[in-house]
């Protein structure tokens, strides 16, 4: 591994440990040139994955562009780190596992509104503001409308009927 503070290739590996949902080992690093340490963690890649977008244009699956998507809409809420880790692992197992080896933005945009609908309310239209482009207030009122239609007010998470 290379050291991101000198550049140097030999890396020293000081600690290794699983993180709590077992998806990816936690490895501290130490450079013997500059004495910088740092942190890695390695995840099992079923497969690549290739992203086919709206325009038609393919890049690969970013996975750290999916947790910082979802981040935002989360921003201040009540929402822990560890919960859009396991959110963003559980995506990325699911489109590993589709068989599939091109998944479109839709597929995507479309699995997180779900994951986020189950989750939090406010992330939910945060994210649905982006991913479906809202032009106008009229927009976003008709999705909360939507949304109110399908809420349980006590609880402030969406019910599927």
């Amino acid at each position: 591994m290379k050291c991101p503070f000198c550049g140097c290739e030999e890396t020293q590996v000081k600690d290794s440990r699983n993180t709590e949902d077992n998806t990816s080992v936690r490895r501290r690093r130490e450079c013997p040139e500059c004495g910088s340490r740092f942190t890695t963690f390695e995840r099992v890649q079923l497969r690549e994955l290739v992203v086919v977008k709206r325009n038609g244009d393919r890049t690969e699956f970013d996975r750290d562009k999916l947790e910082r998507s979802i981040s935002l809409a989360v921003r201040k809420r009540p929402i822990s780190a560890e919960r859009v880790e396991k959110i963003v692992t559980s995506l990325q197992r699911k489109f590993e596992s589709s068989g599939e080896p091109e998944i479109t933005t839709e597929q995507i945009g479309q699995s997180v509104m779900d994951a986020l609908a189950n989750l939090d309310n406010i992330a939910y239209i945060r994210f649905a503001s982006v991913y479906k482009d809202f032009r106008s207030l009229q927009d976003l009122e008709d999705f909360v409308a939507t949304i109110e239609k399908l809420t349980n007010h006590e609880d402030d998470t969406i019910v599927e009927e």
